[in-house]
């Protein structure tokens, strides 16, 4: 296998991903927006967590009506978040995007959220509608596609934070509360900044997520088959459990990368791995994502491939599922390729769980650190043998 283009989920031709984020003035959340393409995918979902925040999953049911979504949403905000789907909704209805009933159409929109509550020091300042609206907006946005070279991560897109954990480069677009324009620099307390297409860390609805005592964030991954079949990933990590393998602090969803994609990094050195002692997490979290292949599935095997892809995230997260989290996996499928055979299938299905470990592992590589979390390679600096 190699990486895609842009080793994310927009490899997946057809899908389009944006993000919107509001720090300051008691914020730090976001939320995460996919948009379908032309006619919707075919959708399924898998829920581990026991603590779930979920919106129209049983519409992914394989018994249910609905076969085809136009958008998923993952979103901060805990249940209050889940608010954020409304504005996607009312955008994709805008435009006539939907499920056709009498009079119009109703856009089909499942959702999850994770819970980042009080992380910017309001426990009620969380995405709402406008939010989701201003997330659409950037996934509307044609994606950048930065190539890969020999199956390597990217270069982060604008607005992507640095690989060691530095300040990020400056966003492509930030709004004022209200929507207009901010002042420059984006200075102002609670703004809104927005991304889009392949960019990854600390933005959209991992904005505010944790990880072990780490930042946590938004990664991405994907994977081409020996045959051309494209499988992506899109993880938003926000886990109560370790992200580290607890023999030597190496990230444990970088082994299961391609050849380059985390040689730039080493295990570290001993002695930042034995003072590492994080302060008690917080009790309430979730690991939330997407994975999507451009074959042809039923409901049922995307529930299949998103249940698969649960693997992936409990060998980059121990433990994982607990009581606590809200675990939970979309599983999408284009369709733009036929059906696979028995096979492929199954190699569709092995490379779902390989790359939500890789997204998992670079959620956290590329994360902002801040006061109470601090990035990976703040902790583990030794850990970064070159530049990617």
């Amino acid at each position: 296998m190699r990486a895609g283009e842009t080793n994310s989920l927009v490899d997946v031709a057809g899908l389009r991903v944006g993000h919107a984020r509001r720090v300051g003035g008691g914020f730090r959340t976001g939320t995460t927006v996919v948009l379908a393409p032309a006619g919707g995918v075919v959708a399924g979902v898998d829920v581990r967590g026991a603590a779930p925040g979920t919106r129209e999953t049983e519409l992914l049911d394989p018994r249910n009506l609905v076969e085809r979504v136009h958008a998923v949403v993952l979103s901060g905000g805990s249940a209050f978040g889940l608010s954020a789907a409304c504005g996607v909704v009312a955008r994709l209805a805008d435009a006539g995007v939907g499920f056709p009933v009498v009079g119009g159409v109703v856009p089909i929109v499942p959702a999850a959220v994770i819970f980042d509550l009080g992380r910017g020091g309001a426990f009620r300042a969380v995405p709402d509608d406008a939010l989701g609206a201003a997330a659409y907006d950037a996934a509307a946005v044609p994606p950048e596609r930065t190539p890969a070279p020999d199956g390597a991560a990217p270069v982060p897109p604008e607005g992507t934070p640095a690989p060691d954990g530095a300040a990020p480069v400056p966003s492509e677009r930030t709004l004022a509360p209200d929507g207009e324009a901010a002042a420059a620099g984006g200075k102002q307390d609670g703004a809104v900044t927005c991304h889009h297409g392949p960019a990854r860390g600390s933005i959209g609805a991992g904005t505010g997520a944790m990880a072990g005592g780490l930042a946590g964030g938004v990664g991405t991954a994907s994977a081409i088959l020996p045959d051309g079949t494209t499988v992506a990933a899109l993880a938003v990590v926000n886990a109560v459990g370790s992200v580290l393998d607890p023999h030597d602090a190496t990230l444990a969803g970088a082994r299961y990368g391609l050849p380059g994609e985390f040689g730039h990094l080493s295990p570290p050195a001993p002695d930042e791995a034995q003072a590492w002692s994080p302060a008690h997490a917080p009790a309430f979290n979730t690991t939330i994502g997407i994975v999507a292949t451009d074959r042809t599935l039923t409901k049922a095997q995307c529930g299949k491939l998103a249940a698969v892809a649960h693997d992936g995230l409990a060998r980059a997260i121990r433990p994982a599922h607990t009581m606590t989290d809200g675990d939970t996996i979309f599983g999408l499928a284009t369709c733009a390729r036929p059906a696979p055979g028995q096979d492929t299938l199954q190699d569709v299905l092995a490379a779902a769980a390989d790359v939500f470990s890789r997204a998992v592992a670079d959620a956290v590589l590329t994360a902002t650190g801040r006061a109470d979390a601090p990035a990976y390679l703040d902790v583990f600096p030794s850990a970064l043998r070159s530049r990617p």
